[in-house]
């Protein structure tokens, strides 16, 4: 298995290049969620060919693949910034802390914590009383729905920290007037 790099370019503004290459991890992330829904979205598409028996869990299971292909996306991208903040000096990661501070604090539980419904009590009882007013084979559809909507609040606010650091390092352009 390769080592990870991290973030750095060779050449240029190393923090500006890290920002850039969040950047495009973050849409990366932002696209892993905006699947998932469109899958869901394209479920009625196969009305008419699966029973809904099959169906609904599979939409269940759609949505839990892409919250942990999401979630995985960004534990790499920590790890990634982790190994390339080692080499930088003190004031460069001083710029990229507000980044670093959403890894710290998001996410707050770990997949096997948001999968529990045990430990989630509040997002099952809404997603059993969702399931009772329209099928109950919909319970587990609200209950992924409810992580994915998790993962998709971290990578917003990774995305407003990545966007706030881009503007106070990156030059401003000046508009042709």
């Amino acid at each position: 298995m390769a080592a990870e790099s991290g973030y750095l370019e060779p050449s240029g503004d190393r923090v500006a290049a890290i920002v850039q290459n969040l950047d495009r991890d973050v849409e990366r992330g932002e696209d892993t969620i905006m699947l998932g829904y469109g899958l869901v979205l394209l479920a009625p598409a196969f009305a008419p060919l699966l029973p809904p028996s099959i169906l609904l869990p599979l939409m269940a299971i759609t949505f839990a693949v892409s919250a942990s292909a999401a979630r995985w996306h960004f534990y790499k991208m920590a790890r990634k910034l982790a190994y390339s903040m080692v080499v930088l000096e003190y004031s460069e990661q001083a710029k990229l802390k507000p980044i670093a501070q959403v890894f710290e604090d998001h996410p707050q539980q770990t997949l096997a914590v948001a999968f529990n419904p045990l430990k989630n009590l509040k997002r099952t009882w809404k997603s059993i009383l969702g399931g009772l007013m329209i099928n109950p084979f919909w319970g587990p559809i609200f209950y992924m729905l409810g992580v994915q909507f998790v993962e998709d609040k971290h990578f917003f606010v990774l995305n407003k920290a990545v966007i706030s650091v881009e503007q106070r390092i990156m030059p401003i352009v000046l508009r042709d007037e």
